[in-house]
């Protein structure tokens, strides 16, 4: 299945005019200083199509009327009215003056505004009040049709971009350019996504099930991968929530109640819309570098619900990238007393630069609602029943579908996408631009003649004590993202060792209602066991990220050698909760001459392990996104908690098998969002082994000898430090996404984000366990108190670097015990 993010690349990499007859303006508006004015407001004469200028004092305005005056306010300052002598003009430059009225006789708002004896807030204060009112919030039940339309395109064409080497040979793409209304760049279609479906609701229940009907895309073979992604990429939203959450930041709405806190607003205007009295208040932020918005909503001077809403990211906000964000949503009237959301609009300009002159990449979410229906009641198990089947027709519908259901036409551009990319698929140049991409994306090479991919490439090289450099060669089977079933294998050889290793595996889907896998395999390799406690992700074929570190803290020796054979069956009856029964079958012996896993067995010293086990599993992971409906299926969001239970049972004597024992084990990771201070992850973690078991069978508190951070780890434990059979952890770290050096004024250019953590483990080992160890580590255990860490970090240096400063809270005699250390990490973060 492949990674998300190729198509991102790919749309990156391969990413004559033709102006419409619409009014155009741009400019900057100033003081009679010439200082920008920011958060000016910007609108056509007899219009209520405006806009508000940005930090810099520059706006863009476009509309499909016939206008020729512009009306620039701002409170505070006198109004002004400019003449537009064209239809399109561009780069004004417009200075207002202060306003010489007297002072005494009205209340003026500039700046930073009062909360008190401002009619803004007031009228603020009664759309909280009667939210709850508003929307589908208020019938029991309900229903209604969805149309998405999702569009990603290039940005800020020029003559240097149409004439580079990189479309040579497709020059033919630039017959589709055209202007953005919102930003005025030139921009140039390159996909299209489009879907139709049929949502239900019940607010008594709180259920809400969407049913896809329909999805179609311009010309990637892999569409609903793209599509789900792009779906995770802008995920719901509701502009009455306090905080509203893209690209996995928190922006406070401007209707938030602690809004008042983050923003001024400003009573500007009043006008009926739709036959509504509606009030016009614009807002703009009180901070810079905050997760904030600048923008104007229409509120109805009766029920207090919102008409029309824009919002847009103001400039200065700490998120990577992401240039400029800008939402449009539109509300109808059911009635005197029932607004419904109508029409939402939200487009991203993904962006390496935050310059204006910078080119990149628009994504846009256009999606439409209509049909509306209420209290018609579902019974629960119509909101449960099925996991995600699988139907080949969603995605193959005629025209004669989109033409009944598409809730809006498709413009000229639009239809000219389709047509482009089945061009491009046939242009060599093309093939090789979007195989490129696939392959730094998925780290898989197709070879389509074998129906096989090579790979993963990243895991070519690797490094350790025991192996030395190690080489691998690996690859799977691969006809299409929904195979029923799939077969894996990979060699690898290390030249310290002069050994060769192996593994092979294979899984069968048996039932797409209810997720019904076969799974089996073998690995014969050499790894690292003291890194983890738990393991949920049960791929016999993976690797602990220690096995193969290029640097580590110390020495990487105590490594073990591993035959592992393995067969399951696991099923999902609901979904996002998962059951697995599986049999293992390993032999484990030291792989280094330096480490010892040795144990007594009846006063004789043994020094390799044969052991059988059965294991119960089960993991519940509410809200996880998941694309995919074969054996394998890619993770669109993983934000989510996890729930996971662990029973295992080893036997004594089957297949020669030398323990009987049993082990349980539970773990529980939540994120916490908590507003606009960021997020909370946690993770805790108890565990009991009973019996009299050795020291590979034994829970071993997971150290980190690496350079890199890796949470639910302990930077500073070494690997085997200490070793438990009863043991309880907790892990936490807090990222502010620069909450608190956005009001440092040296740091706040910088759009660093702080973060901090905690980690303690707590547990103890049996004397008879103690008796049985021979492999000359000590058995230390935080069992008089537990042992804990903190650090400090700091993320978002240079965009994909973060460092953690890590403290050793106690425990300080332990044999190499380390009190500081340092690790990080690189990742492509928003």
């Amino acid at each position: 299945m492949k990674p998300k993010l190729t198509y991102i690349r790919f749309l990156f990499l391969v990413t004559s005019f033709c102006f419409a007859q619409n009014t155009k303006v741009s400019g900057y508006v100033v003081d009679q200083n010439e200082d920008p004015i920011p958060f000016a407001n910007v609108l056509f004469k007899d219009s209520t199509t405006g806009t508000i200028t940005d930090e810099n004092g520059k706006f863009y305005i476009e509309t499909d009327g016939n206008y020729d005056t512009i009306i620039i306010t701002f409170i505070g300052y006198e109004t002004k009215e400019i003449k537009l002598e064209k239809r399109v003009t561009y780069n004004l430059n417009i200075s207002i003056i202060e306003e010489a009225a007297a002072l005494d006789e009205v209340v003026i708002y500039t700046g930073k505004q009062s909360k008190k004896n401002n009619p803004a807030i007031d009228i603020l204060r009664k759309i909280w009040s009667r939210k709850r009112f508003n929307g589908v919030r208020q019938f029991d039940q309900y229903k209604y049709d969805k149309y998405e339309k999702i569009e990603f395109d290039l940005n800020t064409i020029d003559s240097a971009l149409m004439k580079s080497k990189l479309f040579k040979g497709m020059e033919f793409v630039f017959e589709e350019i055209d202007t953005s209304k919102i930003t005025g760049k030139s921009y140039l279609p390159i996909f299209i996504n489009e879907s139709f479906s049929e949502v239900y609701g019940d607010n008594k229940m709180n259920k809400r099930k969407e049913i896809l009907q329909g999805n179609k895309n311009s010309g990637f073979s892999n569409s609903q991968s793209v599509s789900d992604f792009v779906k995770d990429l802008y995920s719901e939203y509701d502009v009455y929530d306090n905080y509203l959450k893209f690209f996995d930041k928190s922006f406070v709405s401007p209707l938030s109640r602690t809004g008042i806190n983050t923003y001024n607003y400003v009573l500007i205007d009043s006008a009926f819309i739709d036959d509504k009295w509606c009030y016009n208040i614009v807002y703009y932020p009180r901070r810079k570098n905050e997760l904030t918005f600048k923008g104007d909503f229409w509120v109805n001077d009766s029920t207090y619900a919102i008409k029309d809403i824009n919002l847009q990211v103001s400039k200065s906000a700490n998120i990577n990238w992401v240039k400029d964000i800008y939402i449009e949503q539109e509300f109808e009237v059911l009635n005197d007393s029932v607004f419904l959301i109508k029409r939402d609009y939200f487009l991203s300009d993904f962006s390496l630069s935050k310059k204006d002159k910078a080119r990149g990449m628009y994504g846009k979410r256009t999606t439409l609602y209509d049909n509306y229906d209420f209290n018609v009641p579902k019974d629960k198990k119509f909101y449960e029943e099925e996991v995600d089947p699988f139907r080949e027709e969603i995605y193959s519908r005629d025209s004669a579908f989109w033409a009944k259901n598409r809730l809006e036409k498709l413009n000229s551009d639009e239809k000219g996408i389709y047509k482009m990319l089945d061009t491009l698929k046939t242009v060599p140049k093309f093939k090789r631009l979007y195989n490129l991409a696939s392959i730094l994306g998925s780290g898989y090479i197709e070879i389509p003649k074998l129906k096989m991919d090579y790979g993963p490439i990243y895991s070519t090289f690797g490094n350790n004590d025991v192996e030395g450099i190690r080489i691998r060669a690996g690859g799977r089977t691969y006809f299409s993202s929904n195979d029923k079933w799939r077969l894996q294998g990979y060699v690898a050889y290390g030249f310290r060792d002069q050994k060769v290793k192996y593994g092979i595996s294979g899984k069968w889907l048996l039932n797409n209602n209810n997720r019904l896998i076969i799974s089996g395999g073998n690995r014969r390799d050499v790894e690292q066991l003291g890194v983890s406690l738990t393991t949920i992700n049960d791929n016999v074929l993976d690797r602990s990220f220690a096995s193969s570190s290029i640097a580590t803290v110390g020495s990487n020796n105590r490594l073990t050698s591993v035959n592992l054979s393995t067969l399951g069956l696991q099923m999902e009856p609901v979904k996002n909760l998962n059951f697995k029964l599986s049999a293992t079958y390993r032999t484990l012996r030291s792989a280094s001459k330096e480490f010892s896993i040795d144990y007594f067995d009846n006063g004789q010293v043994r020094s390799d392990l044969s052991q059988t086990e059965f294991t119960f599993s089960t993991v519940y992971q509410p809200g996880l996104k998941t694309t995919g409906h074969g054996v394998e299926r890619l993770t669109v969001s993983s934000d989510n908690p996890v729930i996971f239970a662990s029973y295992i049972q080893g036997v004594e004597g089957l297949f020669n098998s030398d323990f009987a024992y049993s082990k349980l084990q539970l773990f529980y990771r939540q994120p916490w969002q908590v507003g606009g201070f960021g997020v909370l992850y946690s993770n805790f973690e108890v565990g009991k082994t009973f019996g009299t078991v050795p020291l590979s069978l034994l829970n071993v508190v997971p150290g980190n000898q690496t350079f890199l951070s890796i949470f639910g780890t302990f930077p500073l434990l070494n690997f085997y430090e200490f070793v438990t059979d009863t043991y309880a952890t907790i892990n936490l770290q807090h990222n502010f996404n620069g909450r608190i050096f956005s009001r440092i004024p040296v740091l706040r250019d910088l759009n660093l984000r702080e973060r901090v953590a905690f980690r303690a483990v707590m547990g103890s080992v049996s004397e008879d366990n103690r008796a049985m160890n021979a492999s000359g580590i000590a058995y230390l255990t935080p069992n008089l108190k537990p042992y804990w860490e903190y650090s400090f970090g700091v993320g978002n240096i240079f965009k994909i670097f973060s460092v953690d400063f890590n403290f050793r809270g106690n425990y300080f005699d332990n044999p190499n015990a380390r009190k500081f250390g340092i690790t990080g990490r690189f990742g492509f973060m928003f």
